[in-house]
């Protein structure tokens, strides 16, 4: 399809595309060898990418649903902190259906090692690794990988993309001197472009009547919106310098020739068709007490039931879709 387009292009425009790729493939090769911590990662794969750069970005080739946890930090100078944002990405890549999971990160736990506690304190015991084994075990599902970033990672992604357009749905304030006032949180209601530093308020912000209910929720819609932004022309265009931006504070377990090939199935999803919700759901909680303090109880047996079920409704979609008969009308 490719040489059939640039037959029809003048050698000038040829010549400028092949410029784009090559730029854009050697900036994405070297992303992600440099925040990728998987040691299976092979020296062939690697140089492989870096000395070809044209080569088109491989396809993911498996069809087993791929989870990601997807961690927000709350590491501030020497603390290692806990996982302030707990998100899993479910993708099938046959029905290119997708979900995204906001864990309750106040959900009380069984932390391998560790006994129970809130899903946040994983995090501090023992890093992505031990999350992300916390958190396959609650949902019942195998979490193949991580990505991890902080705070300053977070808002170095949204200014390098221009921003995101959001509606915020009321006035939020929250002051801290514990932080030395660096993470005050001050909006206004209404329709916002969010830099770096406003878009983090705006996700963090917990600190009313339904607290990480809707703190969740909101993290939910500034995720697709950023999502929708990262598609958009004008992100494309700008690959390498987001890229560049953003290297130093995100870390993940996924090898260099994985996150091409997870890039490549992204782009095949429709970011407005993606589920998003709250793990667990309110109709699998209950109200528990640790000590003196309260946290959310689930049943784990029925949690896991719940999300078989979406899991099983994503494969039924493609079997439908593989037996429908075509119009040719």
């Amino acid at each position: 399809m490719l040489k059939k387009w640039l037959w029809g292009t003048s050698l000038t425009l040829a010549l400028a595309i092949t410029g784009v790729i090559v730029y854009y493939g050697y900036s994405i090769v070297h992303f992600a060898n440099s925040i990728s911590t998987a040691s299976e990662t092979s020296t062939s794969e690697t140089n492989q990418n870096t000395d070809n750069p044209t080569t088109p970005v491989p396809k993911w080739e498996g069809k087993e649903r791929v989870n990601i946890l997807l961690l927000g930090g709350d590491t501030r100078g020497d603390d290692a902190g806990r996982s302030d944002s707990v998100m899993v990405a479910s993708i099938d890549p046959v029905s290119k259906k997708a979900h995204l999971f906001s864990v309750l990160r106040d959900t009380y736990v069984d932390i391998p090692g560790h006994g129970k506690s809130r899903l946040n304190a994983a995090f501090s015991y023992g890093g992505a690794e031990l999350t992300k084994q916390t958190v396959g075990d609650l949902l019942g599902i195998p979490i193949q990988h991580y990505v991890y970033t902080d705070f300053i990672g977070f808002m170095a992604l949204v200014d390098a993309v221009d921003g995101i357009d959001i509606d915020v749905e009321k006035d939020m304030y929250y002051t801290s001197k514990a932080d030395k006032h660096m993470y005050d949180i001050d909006l206004k209601k209404g329709l916002q472009h969010m830099d770096g530093k406003t878009a983090l308020q705006y996700v963090r912000f917990r600190h009313d009547a339904t607290s990480d209910f809707t703190r969740t929720e909101r993290q939910r819609i500034f995720m697709t919106e950023l999502a929708k932004k990262m598609q958009s022309t004008t992100s494309l265009f700008k690959i390498p310098e987001i890229l560049e931006a953003v290297a130093p504070y995100i870390e993940t377990d996924l090898s260099p020739t994985q996150m091409l090939k997870l890039a490549s199935l992204g782009f095949d999803i429709n970011v407005n068709e993606i589920d998003k919700q709250q793990i667990p759901p309110n109709k699998l909680l209950t109200n528990e007490l640790a000590g003196s303090a309260q946290v959310l109880g689930v049943n784990k047996p029925k949690l896991q039931a719940y999300i078989q079920n979406l899991f099983e409704e994503d494969a039924k979609f493609s079997e439908d879709e593989s037996t429908k008969v075509p119009d040719l009308n």
